[in-house]
């Protein structure tokens, strides 16, 4: 299946002609079987949660922003409609897929995983250009256009970005793994993109393939190691826990989804058949593992019930104003209701619990303080997850800056990792998205130094026709 050279039928198509009933498939059999192995690989590869603006009742008709350190970048309409992708030949949305260019030519970024794509067989391209033109309804809306500053704003540059850092090197089988691992390979490395989010990047923003799967800050949030590690990573977790996790988005006494994560879950993982689940936590199961600096105690292994009423209860009289002056008070009146006044989460785990929990334990506080900040929403096919956000627009408290971070430390020296601490001017980075990797907080210095370097040269070329004259007038 995973052979990228091959350009036999689709698997679905496959196994419809070898059954007994094999005479009495039609064209159109053939057909519905192709688009429904196309609809299958959207799903894996999760291509409705970017193609889709957040409250649109028009799938794939694009308008959606999403975050990126240089600015937002706006999926497009990927309906067959005219404004979408209903001109594309086969040839030109392969091409779109695995190399990151349009059919007009231009470059992509990189926010469309081009970069894990390339990966994508042949069979998957052929049933997944099948999906998008016979099975998606076309919607007649224009794109909302990207605009980036310079210098990013120039596409082209996208090409020798790509020359440099990027691959069109399609999946390879290895011979000496199981068939469920390089179907684990294959999904988390091509089509569910994992390593797009998971994999730390250089100060190009290219991933670091050194360091596969290490974990990597992902805006306001952080995409953690799910390396074989089992302090840093999920060397730790059962089998069953990873696919728990995968299909619901949470594992009890381990983690559980939010932010972009909650999103992967929630479009895409979740309709994902148990086997390729299997095959993902197979796969990872057995990288490489990867250490990260200063832990030596896995994340989910921290923390203890540890009742708040006894350090609050008659601190404050009944009319007290703006008596939450503390972590522990804050803590009472914003968290423990639901997480109860010990931290240990409701009996049915649908408000987690605070300890024995990876958001709480990890070396970086990014996804606790996040999850405060922004809330948490997560919709499985079992559970309708809701954790309210404390920063505008919120129908709770709005909490400041220095109110998250002394609920966060309260959060982290008692039910977490007690070595984390977290400052106001932390929470304020994240409030904004999150600190800029270098190449984004360069820009501001760019055209400067752009204009700066032009005058220097035409400086350097006057003082070499000057120096070239006076040589001249005295011969």
């Amino acid at each position: 299946m995973m052979n990228h050279g091959m350009k036999t039928l689709p698997w679905l198509v496959a196994l419809a002609m070898m059954s007994p009933f094999a005479h009495a498939a039609s064209t159109d059999d053939a057909g519905a079987a192709l688009i429904a192995h196309g609809e299958q690989v959207a799903i894996a590869s999760d291509c409705q949660a970017c193609h889709t603006a957040p409250g649109s009742k028009t799938a794939y008709s694009g308008g959606y922003a999403i975050a990126s350190p240089m600015g937002a970048i706006y999926a497009t309409n990927i309906t067959p409609s005219a404004q979408g992708i209903g001109q594309y030949s086969e040839a030109q949305f392969a091409k779109a897929i695995r190399q990151g260019i349009r059919a007009d030519g231009a470059h992509l970024y990189p926010a469309m995983p081009y970069t894990s794509y390339h990966l994508m067989t042949d069979e998957d391209v052929h049933a997944l250009y099948a999906y998008f033109m016979h099975g998606v309804k076309p919607v007649d809306q224009a794109n909302t256009e990207t605009k980036l500053p310079f210098p990013f704003n120039m596409r082209f540059s996208m090409g020798m970005w790509n020359a440099v850092f990027g691959s069109t090197e399609g999946f390879k089988i290895d011979s000496s793994k199981s068939a469920e691992w390089n179907r684990g390979n294959y999904l988390v490395n091509g089509l569910a993109h994992c390593d797009t989010c998971h994999t730390p990047r250089n100060f190009m923003m290219a991933e670091k393939h050194d360091q596969p799967l290490a974990g990597a800050p992902l805006g306001s949030w952080y995409a953690p190691n799910i390396t074989s590690d089992p302090i840093s990573g999920i060397g730790g977790w059962s089998d069953d826990e990873l696919v728990s996790y995968l299909k619901t988005g949470r594992a009890i006494g381990k983690n559980q989804a939010a932010g972009g994560m909650a999103e992967a879950v929630e479009h895409s993982l979740q309709y994902l058949p148990d086997s390729d689940l299997r095959s993902i936590a197979v796969y990872l199961k057995q990288t490489a593992p990867i250490r990260d600096p200063g832990e030596t105690t896995a994340a989910y292994q921290y923390g203890h019930p540890v009742s708040v009423e006894q350090e609050v209860r008659g601190q404050s009289v009944n009319n007290a104003y703006n008596a939450l002056d503390s972590g522990a008070k804050l803590f009472s009146g914003n968290c423990a209701s639901c997480h109860q006044p010990d931290g240990s989460g409701s009996p049915n785990q649908a408000y987690p619990s605070l300890f024995h929990n990876t958001a709480t334990g990890m070396i970086r506080p990014d996804n606790l303080v996040s999850a405060i900040l922004f809330g948490v929403r997560r919709t499985t096919k079992d559970h309708d997850v809701l954790m309210p956000a404390f920063s505008s627009p919120t129908y709770v408290d709005q909490l400041t800056d220095q109110q998250i971070a002394d609920i966060s430390n309260y959060v982290l020296h008692n039910y977490g990792n007690p070595q984390v601490t977290v400052k106001a001017g932390d929470v304020a980075w994240m409030r904004k998205g999150g600190r800029l990797p270098f190449l984004a907080a360069a820009q501001p210095y760019m055209v400067p130094a752009i204009a700066v370097g032009i005058v220097i040269v035409i400086l350097l070329l006057i003082g070499f026709r000057l120096r070239r004259s006076r040589k001249q007038h005295k011969s």
